[in-house]
């Protein structure tokens, strides 16, 4: 055999075995967090601030995509970014320069009452007129006798929405694209 000619080497086992676990693992991983980072996330629901739409413990998948190219939509149920160690879910109930007010157990948008038909139970309490600036929603929780919303903290930034719920997948007799929401 001449010096030209090149005999392959053949890799120890454990290098072999290494290196083909680095060739399928590493893609998965970045892969995973493209998905989690860029596109969708898991989350769970913590308490009862969504009923009876949302359950605690149940578990969801929120997509990031459709902010980027517009705006919340009323009825859009997200997951927000507060203070508090977990995020928050709640629903998309104001828009940019509307008027948002609660009396007599109804919401008001710029004086007319909004059409809610995925609650059980009347919105509590009186709340005077709040103008929502741009690039911010107002936005509630499904049990208004118990939730945490802008009531309390005001309005939220756009900045702060996490994503869109998209898909219930746990419980699994409870799972399901979530439906189109929008109220006018």
């Amino acid at each position: 055999m001449s010096e030209s000619e090149h005999v392959p080497v053949k890799e120890s086992g454990l290098k072999s075995w290494l290196r083909e676990l680095l060739e399928a693992i590493l893609p998965a991983l970045v892969i995973v967090l493209v998905v989690n980072i860029f596109l969708a996330q898991a989350t769970r629901v913590e308490g009862q601030s969504m009923e009876p739409n949302l359950h605690n413990n149940q578990r969801l998948i929120i997509e990031k995509i459709t902010y980027r190219f517009h705006s919340p939509s009323r009825g859009d149920i997200v997951v927000i970014r507060r203070p508090q160690p977990d995020p928050l879910i709640k629903r998309v109930i104001g828009l940019p320069g509307e008027t948002v007010e609660i009396h007599d157990s109804v919401v008001y948008i710029n004086g007319k009452p909004l059409n809610e038909p995925y609650l059980n139970q009347p919105t509590v309490g009186v709340m005077p007129p709040r103008l929502v600036p741009e690039e911010n929603v107002f936005v509630l929780g499904d049990n208004r006798g118990s939730s945490n919303d802008s009531r309390a903290f005001g309005m939220v930034s756009f900045d702060d929405i996490i994503g869109r719920a998209w898909l219930r997948y746990w419980p699994p007799a409870e799972s399901g694209l979530f439906p189109n929401l929008t109220a006018p």
